[in-house]
């Protein structure tokens, strides 16, 4: 007959891994929250910036001869309300690294922020940036 096999240390090697796989998780808590909140401010803020696009409504065309259908944004001048009103809020120093882009299409206008986050808890094998993107759109339905 043999001896039975004594179980010492077997529980400190299942605590080990329990741990090691907690604190990846805890890890992906605070990344994917933090990313989170970094894509909620960004869609505040590109919604504030859609709706000063908006105001690139065609001056000429509302003011000579009315329209007698909708108004369109003028491309150039949405361009500029958005870089405007990104300035104004104090967007480019909150977040380093941000680039816009606005797409006119008709009545209506669209902007894309996106700016680069730093992640809090940074898991080996892991891009320690990530880039956040924030979307909004505003219509303008003027006749």
């Amino acid at each position: 007959m043999t001896a039975p096999r004594a179980d010492t240390g077997q529980i400190t090697v299942m605590l080990v891994g329990f741990l090691v796989v907690l604190g990846l998780l805890v890890a992906a808590v605070i990344d994917a929250s933090a990313a989170y909140l970094r894509r909620e401010s960004l869609n505040s803020l590109a919604d504030g910036a859609a709706l000063a696009a908006a105001d690139g409504v065609q001056g000429e065309q509302v003011y000579t001869g009315g329209l007698g259908q909708l108004a369109q944004i003028d491309p150039v001048m949405a361009r500029r309300y958005v870089g405007e009103y990104l300035v104004a809020a104090g967007a480019l120093a909150r977040y380093p690294g941000l680039t816009w882009t606005v797409r006119p299409n008709g009545d209506g206008v669209t902007v894309r922020l996106a700016a680069p986050l730093r992640l809090p808890v940074r898991p080996p094998g892991w891009d320690d940036v990530v880039t956040i993107t924030g979307d909004a759109s505003a219509i303008v339905p003027v006749r």
